[in-house]
């Protein structure tokens, strides 16, 4: 490694003084030397991590490194014996998490390079050698492909499976592995080829929601149930309906065909239990004995016997043939969730609200092991093929048990939120899971280690499944679409400088030149814009990092977290200065007043708190609201605050005090945000109950009432002169308000989602506006028009920030990222839409595959699967 970097970096000119055309041309002639083309470094991690470490290292030895890495991948476009040498420097750069975006590369030749969460946005990449490259979940939103040789390119991923017009519930592949069942909330089920992903059935007849559906063992039936209270077999052959069993009173939960395929157990929301006969669709035994609903039910694997769970807090072991109930077990202390036999059917495992797994004789009754879990509810329970293991999950953790000892083996943690499924490898050595956090992981079994995070599903993960006998996952769900995922490859190489979590907030210093982001992954991270580089991150918090702000004179840095403190850093050395403590729950937000002297704070503990800056103390407590703050702001002199909460209320304060001077009452839910005027007469406020108010700030009077939203108001905000309001809604409009009258001047619609945010731009002849449909929007006040839509974040956004000087914004998401966004030409107040706004850095870690807009004209070597997931991502042929 030290030995590529030295080739590098030593070389020099042999004129001194050169243009850079003249030293890219005298530099492309000493590349073939270089010890960076000798071979391909995808199988040396080490290296390739060692280098891409130097590209961010501040010595000035290494201060050339990035550049003439980005004059290597320029090198190949003319001379093929350089593709080696392109194909490691590019590999370097995205493992050293470098912006790629809006390059200049047709032509070039990086043939294996690997490119996973690559940033490529914008780049031109037209007649391109991207044979063998990786492009796993990279963003290719608007890259020119055209003529671009992609030969065996990896997506790692496959076109999804589409058809279902709501929520996919569940998937299951049938027991010979030639097909995949999918059920959904659109009331039917869809049979698809495993191996074309072809749609070869549409099963319509449920008039409500589908919970379960399964094949028969020998693959040529399905069986299902509903919300409408029946149980439907079908031909998966034809896709025909075969019989409609009809006997529950409630909701069907839960169905399953005997071993044999001739009958089928079902159970319902209600305290009984039903056998049938497949070929007739007649009841053959209700059994009773359940006091309270029957949560699930499951045969032997000889077929004699059957086993259910209820919320009666017991289960219960029935013969099949007689329908008597053999062994009652009881020994959980809340509902049973679910339950089932072992392979050999000596024992059965159930799991319940209780929070604990129990294991139980079949013979005796009698429990055998207790496995308790954590104080989370258990979301289900999976044993490995061989019997040897369970697996079970619950909120964010995956467990893994050894079934003979009852010990927990391994605790797979990494998801943010719920795990809703869990499944064993066919082997046992992996284990697939999906969230509530909208990603899917793989972990080892053996080491517990976390070895991919499969990214691009839009709503949780309803159910995930490895394919039988192929490295591939498939997923479902609240998205509509199935999708499904190649394993196969490993992707070791580790990203630098990048968040783990959602990106909470970014703000900008007050000379625009740096942003200070903070993140759930409990982390601040300063970045200075220039040279593109992480300058310091912050570790101390314990819990997420709500939102992170500069001192006025950008010497420190103040972090609030879920942790209850906040945390004051210093900019130059990156270390703690003060801990401030106070509040008794999570700090949602801290501000500094106009002046910098004092900091706000408030809490889900319902407290307000003043703080003083130069003594790092608490200077006063402001209590009064009733229900949870849910902001606070300084007036423009820095004297008073102002707070709005769950209470209907805002609430105005003198500093110095801590006195309450004014209470507003008059909305009728939650108020969501509120301002003062830049006079510091009015006050303006918006509202779950579709209103804005402005009221007057000395008498507490309500000025004037503004109708016209049909959803929840999220933000109001004065212009600079105070003259207009503007506001966003759950309605996805934005409206443009006199302030004097109260007259409605514009309606601004473009979101298809929610508007989270707006905010005018200092001069007020802009709005920008962002919201659920990962967009940021720049509007002209006086006409009311958008001027630019800025797109690429793959997840809601969180916040914008418009720099100091008005000439760059920034926005932080869900994705994990931090957008820079600018004009060459302009300032961001003075774009028009023939100037455009693109996002000209970014930080983070790509998540999920995106090509919107990208061209593929002409190109060479993709496989139909590949062009339809193109098309599929908006990618233009």
């Amino acid at each position: 490694a030290q030995k590529i970097i030295f080739d590098i970096l030593s070389w020099k000119p042999n004129i001194v003084t050169i243009d850079n055309q003249q030293f890219q041309q005298q530099f492309e002639m000493h590349v073939k030397q270089l010890s960076i083309n000798y071979k391909l470094l995808n199988e040396e991690l080490g290296i390739i991590q060692f280098i891409a470490e130097r590209v961010h290292d501040t010595n000035p030895i290494f201060i050339n490194l990035k550049s003439r890495l980005f004059r290597i991948i320029e090198s190949s476009k003319n001379n093929e014996n350089v593709s080696i040498a392109a194909a490691n420097a590019i590999t370097i750069l995205n493992s050293a998490n470098v912006n790629m975006n809006n390059q200049s590369w047709n032509n070039i030749k990086i043939p294996c390079a690997i490119l996973d969460r690559a940033f490529l946005e914008g780049t031109n990449l037209n007649n391109a050698n991207l044979d063998h490259v990786r492009l796993f979940q990279a963003c290719l939103n608007g890259v020119n492909f055209t003529n671009a040789s992609m030969n065996e390119v990896y997506f790692g991923e496959y076109a999804y499976l589409e058809g279902h017009k709501g929520d996919i519930t569940s998937i299951q592949f049938s027991p010979n592995g030639k097909k995949i069942l999918s059920c959904s909330n659109d009331n039917t089920i869809r049979i698809w080829d495993a191996s074309s992903q072809r749609q070869l059935h549409v099963l319509e007849g449920h008039t409500n929601t589908i919970i379960s559906a399964q094949f028969s063992p020998d693959s040529s039936k399905i069986v299902s149930c509903s919300s409408d209270r029946t149980v439907r077999i079908w031909d998966a052959l034809i896709g025909q309906q075969i019989q409609i069993l009809k006997g529950h009173s409630e909701t069907v939960y839960a169905v399953q065909f005997s071993p044999d395929g001739f009958k089928i157990v079902s159970c319902a929301w209600e305290d009984t239990i039903r056998i049938w006969d497949v070929s007739s669709g007649k009841q053959i035994q209700l059994l009773k004995g359940h006091l309270d609903f029957v949560n699930k039910v499951q045969f032997s694997s000889d077929g004699s016997k059957m086993v259910s769970c209820s919320n009666d807090k017991t289960i219960r072991i029935w013969d099949v043939f007689s329908g008597k109930q053999i062994l009652l077990l009881a020994g959980h202390l809340s509902n049973v969730s679910g339950v089932q036999f072992t392979s050999d059917g000596s024992k059965v495992i159930s799991y319940s609200d209780d929070n604990t797994i129990r294991t139980w004789d079949v013979l005796t009754g009698q429990q055998i092991q207790l496995l308790e879990e954590s104080t989370s509810r258990i979301n289900g329970v999976q044993l490995s093929s061989d019997g040897s293991k369970i697996l079970s999950y619950d909120d964010k953790v995956i467990r893994i048990w050894d079934l003979l000892s009852g010990k927990q083996i391994q605790m797979l943690e990494g998801h943010t939120d719920n795990v809703n499924s869990a499944r064993f490898s066919f082997d046992g050595s992996r284990v697939v899971s999906g969230s509530y956090d909208n990603t899917i992981r793989l972990w080892d079994t053996s080491s517990g280690k976390q070895i991919q995070v499969l990214e691009g599903h839009l709503d949780i993960i309803n159910d995930v499944s490895f394919f039988p006998n192929e490295l591939k996952v498939i997923s479902c769900s609240g998205d509509g679409t199935i999708r499904i995922w190649d394993i196969a490859i490993e992707r070791k190489i580790q990203l630098i400088e990048g968040y783990l979590d959602d990106v909470t907030e970014a703000r900008f210093s007050s000379d625009s030149f740096k942003i200070v982001s903070s993140s759930k992954d409990k982390t601040v991270r300063l970045w200075d814009i220039q040279s593109e580089r992480q300058v310091q991150v912050f570790e101390g918090h314990s819990k997420r990092v709500n939102g992170a702000l500069f001192s006025s004179d950008d010497s420190k840095i103040i972090s609030y977290s879920n942790d209850k403190t906040i945390r004051m850093w210093d900019v130059l050395s990156g270390k703690q200065i003060q801990l401030l403590s106070g509040h008794l729950n999570w700090v949602m937000k801290a501000e500094l007043s106009p002046d910098g002297s004092k900091l706000v704070s408030y809490s889900s503990d319902n407290t307000i708190l003043i703080w003083d800056i130069s003594s790092k103390k608490q200077s006063q407590v402001l209590p009064g609201h009733l229900d949870g703050v849910i902001g606070v702001k300084f007036s423009p002199d820095g004297s008073k605050i102002l707070s709005y909460s769950f209470d209907e209320t805002l609430r105005l304060w003198d500093v110095l005090s801590g006195r309450q001077l004014q209470v507003f009452k008059g909305h009728e839910l939650y108020v969501l945000d509120a301002q003062i005027s830049p006079d510091g007469s009015k006050v303006v406020s918006c509202s779950g109950d579709k209103t804005i108010r402005i009221w007057d700030l000395l008498s507490g009077n309500q000025l004037l009432l503004l109708e016209g939203h049909e959803e929840a108001i999220n933000e109001v905000q004065f212009s600079s002169d105070g003259t207009k309001i503007i506001s966003c809604s759950n309605d996805r409009t934005i409206r443009l308000w006199n302030s004097l009258t109260g007259a409605q001047i514009q309606i601004l619609k473009a979101h298809s989602d929610r508007v989270k945010g707006v905010q005018f731009s200092s001069d007020g002849s802009k709005i920008i506006s962002y919201s659920w449909d990962k967009t940021i929007r720049i509007w002209d006040v006086s006409s009311g028009k958008q001027i630019q839509v800025l797109e690429g974040h793959n997840g809601i956004i969180n916040c914008i920030h418009l720099s100091p000087d008005c000439s760059k914004l920034v926005s932080c998401s869900n994705d994990k990222t931090i957008r820079l966004w600018s004009n060459d030409n302009c300032k961001i107040i003075d774009v028009a839409e023939t100037n455009l706004v693109r996002c000209v850095w970014r930080v983070g870690v790509q998540s999920g595959l995106s090509m919107k807009d990208s061209i593929w004209k002409d190109t060479k070597g993709l496989k139909d699967q590949q062009k339809l997931l193109v098309k599929q991502r908006g990618g233009i042929f």
